[in-house]
């Protein structure tokens, strides 16, 4: 799945456009999509899907599967949100479905609290269309550039550097002791694999460590000096359509926002 997005961020049609840009335009509309009605929200969603599926042409499916599966992570809080466990004897169960009873107490489904929690959802997925536009179309190198330009610490910037980079080798590394397994017989039942899986896991991280030690000893060997530098930002053309597009879009929205809170809309 990380191979796969680092492909998209580098072959998408948005490739060639200002990578500052295209960060600040996802930040402003994270802000906006925080702080605005489900209606801004919705209409955030609907516009980051023409940018990521139409202009950038990155494919649906891979679209919809980076947006839901951080979803799923809100859909375990979900009962949380909506359910209440109150004592019989309270004045409040009248307001509210009780699902369950047992031992004077109530399990109680109210309302207030599912839209709550299809206002929270709305708000997440917002947010994180806005965060995937900058996943799929801006690759990490350029990323690491934009944040350097906004001063970021050094420290943060090599600190991201490493873990990204430690991830493709907890990747790779774990892709060849799966087909290690195979070869060898491995998951040929549920509990063979039960039992093969924990082996992977457990050796897996040393199994990284020594490779990460790898390359470490490698960058010692070619004169590393404890400070990663990395290349300059390097400015690219905007066309003119996609800026205006997206400096006249947020202006509505904004616009929009500020005349439903001035009329008290919730």
């Amino acid at each position: 799945m990380i191979k796969r997005i680092d492909s998209l961020s580098y072959k998408n049609k948005l490739r060639n456009i200002a990578p500052l840009w295209k960060f600040m335009f996802a930040a402003a509309l994270f802000a906006l999509s925080y702080l605005s009605h489900p209606i801004i929200q919705l209409a955030i969603m609907g516009w980051m899907f023409v940018w990521i599926v139409i202009y950038a042409r990155i494919p649906v499916k891979q679209y919809v599967l980076l947006l839901a599966v951080p979803c799923l992570f809100y859909a375990a809080s979900f009962p949380a949100l909506v359910l209440e466990i109150e004592p019989l004897s309270s004045d409040s169960l009248t307001s509210g479905v009780v699902l369950f009873t047992a031992f004077h107490w109530a399990i109680k489904l109210s309302d207030a609290n599912v839209l709550m929690a299809v206002h929270l959802f709305v708000r997440v997925a917002a947010c994180l269309s806005c965060l995937t536009f900058v996943t799929l179309t801006l690759p990490i190198t350029e990323l690491f550039q934009v944040f350097k330009k906004l001063r970021m610490p050094a420290l943060v910037l090599e600190l991201m550097l490493i873990m990204y980079r430690f991830l493709f080798l907890l990747m790779d590394t774990a892709s060849r002791m799966y087909a290690a397994q195979l070869a060898r017989g491995g998951h040929s039942s549920f509990r063979s694999k039960i039992k093969d899986m924990a082996m992977l896991i457990v050796r897996l991280f040393d199994k990284t460590m020594q490779r990460y030690k790898g390359v470490s000893n490698g960058l010692i060997a070619r004169g590393f000096t404890n400070d990663i530098l990395m290349p300059p930002y390097e400015a690219m053309p905007m066309p003119a359509r996609y800026k205006w597009e997206g400096y006249i879009g947020f202006v509505i929205l904004a616009v929009v926002e500020v005349w439903n809170q001035w009329r008290g809309i919730k």
